[in-house]
């Protein structure tokens, strides 16, 4: 596609299309997939096919090439939430499964440590979870977990990001899985991003875990897809109370609004096929210097930070770190980001939330993006 052909199915209804260099965003549209994606799902096209039957073959596909007991493809990582959420508080039981989201009669707490809180826990309660909250803003004991665990505990919920410095405060997945199962429950994990490097994938469940997501977008499936893996007792629970299980078993459960198409499916096992088998490297390679093709314009300013992310872990490996001096540049992070996104062409960026800083990533840039947002920057700080 030519530099004039640049969004030009968005122009002619009148929206504006942006450069995302923000990383895979929801918000953005997520992914592009990838030409064996592209492949499998034209292929998908050729015949229709009962879906009860390819989740099954496909799960059994995903789970035997992560080494896992189980996985089942959903909607992206949320919806695997929500479907895990489902099966941890009614399980099989087919008149449970149509009473939800009232949980009358069931186990509906997720607990969740207080430092562990996430933007995408909603997602756990949306089949009509309750979640708590043990421990502290300071961090949690093993005691804490032990004592909030109850009767009406469906699941002990963990969150995973293998790219951020561990948090001495918070119970351990070990700690958790040891406590939590010893007492009879099960544990989810969100690690929607830990697709690299590749012993991470499917590693929390070949640690013990009863669940854990994945979204399918990070490596180059359709923005929509994800999938669980499990026990195969879990997943066979989440199939039930899923869009299939609404439709090829008549039982009407909370899952039936989060459907797939066939095409998408058989999207997400090329995908993950494609992850176990690619050049690792040489992606890599490309990252760190799409990277240093941003950083580039940028040395040597006044008043401008602008160093390597050198982070290879999880979904968005390397990318850029830009501060600015507001003494020196006469205004803020905040308003560098809107000039950005005020510009021809759009450039859309986020101030970190950990530091008045931007990260850029580059997952969803293409050919000559990433020198054309470096110079952008180097053009607004300059005046």
């Amino acid at each position: 596609m030519t530099t004039n052909d640049w969004g030009s199915i968005y122009k002619e209804m009148g929206a504006k299309p942006v450069i995302n260099a923000t990383g895979s965003v929801t918000l953005l549209g997520g992914s592009t997939p990838v030409p064996e994606v592209k492949a499998a799902m034209d292929a998908a096209d050729s015949a229709f096919i009962p879906l009860m039957e390819l989740e099954q073959v496909a799960g059994d596909r995903i789970a035997e090439m992560l080494d896992v007991p189980a996985a089942y493809i959903t909607s992206g990582a949320g919806s695997a939430l929500t479907l895990a959420t489902a099966a941890f508080m009614a399980g099989t039981d087919d008149a449970k499964i149509e009473q939800l989201p009232d949980t009358t009669g069931m186990p509906n707490e997720i607990l969740i440590q207080k430092r562990q809180r996430y933007w995408y826990d909603r997602c756990l309660e949306l089949a009509g979870a309750k979640l708590v909250e043990f421990g502290d803003e300071n961090g949690t004991t093993e005691e804490d977990l032990k004592n909030a665990i109850n009767e009406r505990t469906a699941a002990v919920h963990y969150v995973v990001y293998e790219q951020k410095p561990t948090d001495p405060n918070v119970l351990t997945l070990e700690q958790v899985l040891e406590i939590t199962h010893a007492a009879g429950k099960p544990v989810s994990v969100d690690a929607a991003g830990q697709i690299y490097p590749l012993e991470n994938f499917g590693k929390y469940v070949r640690m013990g875990a009863d669940f854990q997501c994945i979204a399918a977008k990070y490596m180059g499936a359709p923005h929509s897809t994800g999938f669980a893996l499990g026990t195969k007792e879990v997943i066979d629970a989440i199939g039930r109370h899923s869009f299939v299980g609404y439709e090829g078993r008549r039982v009407r459960g909370i899952g039936r609004p989060q459907k797939i198409d066939r095409q998408e499916i058989m999207g997400v096992v090329a995908a993950v096929d494609r992850w176990l088998t690619i050049n690792h490297e040489d992606r890599l390679a490309y990252a760190e210097s799409q990277s240093q093709a941003i950083l580039k314009p940028l040395q040597g300013i006044p008043g401008v930070k602008a160093e390597l992310n050198t982070n290879i872990m999880g979904h968005q490996p390397f990318g850029a770190i830009v501060s600015i001096d507001p003494a020196i540049i006469g205004f803020t992070i905040d308003d560098l980001v809107q000039k950005l996104q005020d510009g021809d062409p759009s450039i859309w960026t986020r101030v970190s939330l950990e530091a008045p800083q931007i990260e850029i990533h580059v997952f969803g840039m293409s050919e000559g993006q990433p020198e054309l947002v470096g110079n952008a920057i180097a053009d607004a700080v300059k005046g």
